[in-house]
This record gives structure tokens, sequence and C-alpha cells, in this order.
């Protein structure tokens, strides 16, 4: 790399938040023709420094060079310019549009719009490079892969050849993931730059060439792929030596605590999100919940939890003493007053979970609803709580009082993550606790949970890795379209197995 001049040049740059230090005098160089990960802790700022390279922030200092000539990007449009196009987690897309009137919303194009021409240029760009998109479907009809797709198209289309993805794996089965992969390595050989950002260690290694490293906010150092492995990137990311084993410490004595059978579910509009979904759940174990985003598992959480209308089915609690007792029907307080104590950490952390405008202490009073186990009597066990959650899962916060909003993405799903937790559940549901979270909070929280399994707490995981599913996990329920496709033992289970039954009905056991 050293014989060519970088496509993106970064120098010195910084950036603050009030008193938050994001990016501190950081270098960074982009080649095209390769594939750059860039990996970090949460807030270190990766995704600050690409925000300031696609023209959403604008660094405090620091100069940003394309290929060798200094340049200013104070907006989008400027980055888009100079052939930088951002793919940000959350699609940015009009449900009602086809992908073609998406491609070119926005843009002023001469004369006449021709969506016969535009049509024709999205295929000349998906045959290309090997994307699967039909320029005249509705985003609506789209699985989350194709709205993905149809992102990355909008970026070529407007003539991008240098593109960041922001972790464009999270919500991907492992084909689909591969699919993505096979596209992106193609566009590296036709001479962009790819920058992704992501946690997934394994995906590193297969996809990238190059990594570079940020810890809080300084670049610490970049390297060949070939010349590393996870352990040494992990260790650099936090700047000290971390074990990536996830224990599996067997059942002990594991008794049915949770019996689902024939659970169904309809959404708003009737359509149906569970199909006559029966598990177990027992004490001491950890079962898996797998499947493709929007299979049912958010409905199913909340279906247990209280906060989902349910059309048939049961959910029933059995005690210790082998007493049970059936919790459709009852709201969460009743299921709270009945001594099951449920923790949830909802898919939408910042919507059901914590309130943005409240700071840490005031979000650890909110479970004070749970009158039953009398937790929180006064301000001084949330405020110990909140310095024991910090402490532990090593957030990143200037304070206590700091309004929750104000953190990045992964702090905040530390906070609720160690609130629910800390509760003491009997069961604990818990819906893609480590999604955005980087490796080393990854693995604390795997700890947390594996040490409620050993309290005898039955917990109910709901994952979109399956490389840890299959590591974590006792027992995977796979689902498909809302139907259990399978019930599969997390030992033995095979990680193409599981993704196969997600997306296609059959296979497995169904014990």
């Amino acid at each position: 790399m050293e014989n060519k001049v970088p496509a993106v040049t970064m120098r010195d740059i910084t950036k603050s938040f009030g008193t938050v230090l994001a990016n501190d005098k950081v270098w960074l160089d982009i080649y095209r023709g390769e594939i750059l990960a860039l990996l970090g802790e949460n807030g270190s700022g990766k995704t600050t420094l690409m925000n300031m390279l696609s023209g959403i922030y604008f660094p405090d200092e620091g100069q940003i060079c394309i290929d060798g000539k200094p340049v200013t990007i104070a907006s989008p449009k400027d980055a888009f310019s100079h052939g930088i196009g951002m793919i940000h987690q959350h699609f940015k897309l009009v449900d009602v549009l086809t992908a073609a009137e998406n491609i070119v919303l926005g843009l002023h194009e001469k004369g006449r719009l021709n969506m016969a021409a535009v049509s024709k240029k999205v295929k000349e760009i998906c045959d290309a490079y090997g994307f699967d998109v039909d320029p005249n479907q509705k985003i609506y009809d789209m699985s989350v892969s194709q709205k993905q797709t149809v992102e990355i198209v909008k970026v070529l289309y407007r003539g991008a050849d240098i593109l960041i993805l922001d972790e464009p794996t999270a919500v991907l089965t492992p084909q689909e993931t591969e699919k993505l992969f096979t596209v992106l390595r193609n566009m590296r050989d036709d001479g962009k730059a790819i920058v992704i950002i992501t946690h997934k260690m394994h995906e590193v290694e297969s996809l990238s060439d190059r990594v570079a490293i940020l810890n809080r906010g300084r670049f610490v150092g970049d390297m060949l792929t070939k010349n590393t492995n996870a352990q040494e990137m992990t260790n650099m990311m936090v700047g000290r030596p971390v074990d990536l084993n996830i224990r599996r410490p067997k059942p002990v004595d594991p008794k049915p605590r949770i019996v689902v059978k024939d659970l169904t579910v309809r959404n708003l509009e009737g359509i149906v999100k569970l199909d006559h979904v029966s598990f177990t759940a027992y004490s001491g174990e950890i079962l898996g919940i797998a499947g493709i985003s929007g299979s049912g598992q958010k409905e199913l959480l909340e279906a247990i939890a209280g906060l989902q209308k349910v059309e048939c089915g049961s959910v029933t609690y059995v005690e210790d003493n082998g007493e049970t007792d059936e919790l459709i029907g009852k709201d969460p307080l009743a299921i709270a007053s009945m001594g099951v104590s449920l923790s949830f950490v909802p898919e939408d952390r910042l919507g059901m979970g914590l309130v943005g405008d409240m700071d840490l202490t005031d979000n650890m009073m909110l479970r004070s609803f749970r009158k039953g186990r009398g937790f929180f009597t006064d301000r001084k066990s949330p405020k110990e709580l909140a310095e024991h959650v910090v402490e532990e899962l090593e957030v990143n916060t200037p304070g206590l009082n700091i309004p929750v909003r104000r953190l990045s993405g992964g702090n905040v799903q530390k906070v609720l993550v160690g609130r629910e937790i800390s509760s003491a559940p009997t069961v604990l549901l818990t819906a893609y606790a480590v999604r955005g979270l980087d490796i080393n909070s990854s693995y604390t929280i795997y700890d947390l949970i594996n040490k409620q399994k050993e309290r005898g707490v039955a917990v109910v995981y709901v994952g979109e890795d399956l490389d840890v599913l299959l590591e974590l996990c006792d027992r995977i329920v796979v689902l498909c379209g809302g139907k259990v496709s399978g019930i599969l033992d997390g030992p033995t289970a095979k990680k193409n197995e599981v993704g196969m039954m997600m997306t296609r009905i059959g296979g497995g056991d169904h014990g």
C-alpha cells in the first residue's frame, strides 16, 4: 500500500461533543482496491470519524485529503461530490416507493426523470457486482438484506467509489452475509475503497484486507489482517489482554419454568406474527431463539412479558414446587405481583427500555413499579445500582447525571442490560442484548447471563450472531415466518443447519 496515494487521508482529526472527546488527533489512510475494517470499543469514535468523512459532522481540527488533495466536507452533498457514500445501520428509505424511486430520490437530474433509464442503470450496477434487486419492487415488500442492497446501490448510482458500511451484517442471516461479502469483494476488485465498521471478529478475519484500530478516540495502529488475529485485535482495542472464551456451564437440575403452547399472535394489521409456537424454557439453562429479523422474536418475548395481545395459546409459569400460573391475560404489573420476575431487554432501547432525557440514576428507578420485590425504596439504591452498572460494564460516561440519550448506542445498551440483570429475575428475557456492543462488552454480558443461569434463572436469549448462539445456548429454538422450524441442541448444532432452518420450515427436533 506504501507506493500508492491513499483514496482518503485523515490527519489529526479531532471532534468533541461537550466534555466528551470523541476523536483525538486521529490519523487514518483508506486505499482503493481494499476492504478496511475499522475496529474499536463502544464510544471509541469509529462512527463519529466516519460521520466526519461522510459530511454528517464537521471536525473541530484536522485535515481530510482525497487522492492527496485537501478538501472541505461540510455536508453529505460535499461527500458525494468526492465519491464518498455511507450506508448507515438504520436505512433511510421510503417504504411506499420502489427501489428505483428511492435510488433517485433527491437527485436533480437534467430534464424529465426517465424511470426506464433509471431502472436500466440500476440493473447495470446490480449485474456488475452481483446484487439481487428488482428496481420495481416496493420497499415494504423487501427483506432487511434487500433494503440494505438498495442503500448500497443508491450510493453507487450517485457515483460513490469510497463506501463506508456501519455494522452491515447486524441483522443478516449467514447466507445473506456471505452474499453481501461476495458483492463487497467484487466491488473491491473493481477498485473501490471500502470501510466496514463491525464488532464481529470472524467477519473481520474473513472479509477485510487491513484493520485500523481506535481506543478511546485515539488511533492505536493498523495492520494487514493476514498478519494478526482476533485476540491481538481485541487486546489493542481494549488496551489490555481480554479472555475470548464463552463459558457454557452445564445446566444443574433443570426444571420447566416457562411452558409455551400453541402461542398465536397477530399484529395490528391482522398479519400472523406467531403461528402456534410451542416450547419449554427450563430453569438453569439458556434457551436461544434464532430467526431472521421479523420472524416473531419480538412478539414472542413481549407475549411472555405481558406486553403483547395474544390470539390463542398459553404461557404457563411453573413454580419450584410444581404449581402453575397462566400468564396470558395479565399485564406486566400483575405478572410481577404473582412473584414472577420477568426481565425484558427490548429491541428498542430508548423507546421501551430507557427514557433518553433522564439520567442514569433515574433510569434505574424505572424498575420501582415492581413493588412486590421491594428492590428500590429510596434514591440511594438506584444510585448505587447505577454506580455498579457503570463500573461492572465499563460504561463510558462523564457522570451519573448525564441524560442517557447523550451516551453512545453501545453504552445505552450496557445501562439497560445491567439494570435488568440486577433485578434478580427468575426468568430473564433478552432481545438482542449485545446488538452494537463491542467484543469486550459483549463478553461481559455473556458472563453476566451465565451467572444468571448458574443461579437457576431461565434465560431466553434472542440473538442475531449465530456463532454466539451456538457457543452460549444450551438449546436453540429456530423461528421461520412465525413458526418453530426446529429445536436444536446448542453444543451439537451446526451454523449452516440453523441458517437453513431460519429460511425454510422443516428439520430439527420439536422437543
